[in-house]
């Protein structure tokens, strides 16, 4: 992240209240929603003690915007907002790049994320890192890239891995095994 004053701004949404701050360069974090606006702005300023309430540029308010209408089930894609991300690890950037790629609806696991950038498997748990880091969860969409056989795996947003499915299920990715059509007769 560049040295310049940061600035945020905490919203309401369908999914509750999300906080967004921002410099001259774009966003540099993002927080997933939670029940109330106070919450949020405790957990976004407890890593940027210096941020000021400020009004959006206008980047920041079309990312806003789609950040509302996401909540509210539309299709959105966020690969276009500019972010900031300061100095991560290259590896870790090569990992957000990817993550970014993953489209609505469609899931990954942390282990072929790894390997689509060229690592073995033991890089899995550095894509798991990634994930836990992510700055900007949903813009950097880490809800979509999941454990080992697909379960959800950990979530360190607000409410955790259910968070991470309800996500999901607004993005229509069915988790749990479909219900069975038949009903068993009970022999």
């Amino acid at each position: 992240m560049s040295d310049a004053q940061q600035y945020y701004l905490i919203f309401e949404t369908a999914g509750g209240f999300c906080g967004i701050a921002w410099n001259d360069i774009g966003v540099t974090r993002f927080q997933l929603p939670t029940k109330d606006a106070s919450s949020t702005e405790r957990l976004l300023l407890r890593r940027l003690s210096d941020a000021r309430l400020g009004t959006p540029t206008l980047d920041v308010a079309n990312a806003i915007a789609a950040v509302k209408r996401y909540f509210a089930g539309e299709q959105i894609d966020f690969s276009g907002v500019k972010l900031d991300l300061g100095e991560q690890d290259a590896f870790f950037k090569q990992i957000y790049a990817a993550a970014r790629e993953i489209g609505w609806g469609h899931t990954t696991t942390y282990g072929a994320l790894a390997k689509q950038l060229g690592a073995g498997p033991e890089a899995a748990r550095d894509v798991g890192q990634a994930m836990a880091r992510n700055p900007v969860a949903l813009i950097i969409p880490c809800h979509r890239v999941l454990a080992a056989g697909g379960k959800i795996g950990g979530f360190s947003a607000p409410g955790g891995s259910t968070a991470k499915a309800r996500m999901l299920e607004l993005e229509g990715v069915q988790l749990a095994p479909p219900k069975p059509v038949q009903q068993s007769l009970g022999f």
